[in-house]
């Protein structure tokens, strides 16, 4: 199924772009007339990934914890494109551990890569889209940002932290014409999730069993929630949070 959204004349970054769920991001945006800016950690990767997507796609490397590379790659996407239009601030890691054994250092990596990494990337992006007339911000939180699930502690604090946070910088950034919105993404096919199923560390089948609409999300269906916040269609939507979960979180399991 194709769904349609017209981003010509738009400029984007994607931070976790170069894979998952951010490489779809950057694939869609560009697909729809967007110019993007892949960010990531990986730098071969990154460099691929805006190889195959094509002219309108550039890449950077980088950190969303360090200050200095995310001040980096706005003031690069600028340079190049003139603005900030939209960022899809998407880059995170995941975590699974009982936490009662869960080290202090894999805790601060989780608060500090999915959650002050959301801060840095949107307050610096924010500043240059106010003087520019506004923008769109999409975070990409979790369904375990809503819901709890056992032996993620870490990983759905932090997400739970971004919920919060894209409600106060909504509220307090709308006056600036920046919208900031957050996607709940529940379990994808990913090619981390069929490492882990390969690995015997994840039980697909389970997980479909226990996904009211029977299936994992695509990579593709969760891009395509976040460019529909980012579009004109999502105009007067800000401060929300778009679960895409199969129906997952709202399903009591028994």
């Amino acid at each position: 199924m194709s769904i349609s959204f017209d981003f010509s004349g738009k400029t984007a970054i994607v931070t976790g772009g170069a894979s998952g769920i951010g490489l779809a991001m950057a694939r869609e945006l560009a697909a729809a007339g967007a110019t993007v800016q892949v960010f990531d950690l990986d730098a071969a990767a990154a460099e691929q990934a805006a190889a195959s997507i094509g002219a309108s796609c550039q890449w950077f490397q980088g950190s969303v914890t360090d200050p200095e590379d995310v001040a980096a790659s706005c003031d690069a996407a600028c340079q190049a494109f003139g603005k900030i239009d939209i960022l899809m601030n998407n880059a995170g890691i995941a975590g699974a551990e009982a936490s009662i054994d869960l080290a202090l250092e894999d805790w601060r990596r989780s608060i500090d890569i999915n959650l002050t990494g959301v801060f840095l990337f949107a307050q610096t992006a924010a500043r240059h889209m106010r003087a520019t007339g506004g923008g769109a911000i999409v975070n990409t939180a979790s369904m375990f940002g809503i819901v709890a699930g056992p032996e993620r502690a870490s990983y759905c604090a932090s997400k739970a932290g971004v919920v919060a946070l894209t409600k106060v910088l909504a509220s307090e950034w709308a006056a600036l014409g920046i919208r900031v919105n957050a996607i709940g993404p529940g379990y994808v096919d990913t090619a981390l999730t069929q490492k882990l199923s390969g690995e015997g560390r994840l039980d697909l089948e389970a997980l479909k069993r226990r996904t009211p609409a029977g299936r994992l999300g695509s990579v593709e269906e969760i891009a395509r929630s976040g460019l529909y916040l980012a579009s004109d269609a999502g105009d007067f939507i800000t401060g929300q949070v778009l679960v895409a979960d199969g129906g997952w979180s709202s399903y009591s399991y028994i």
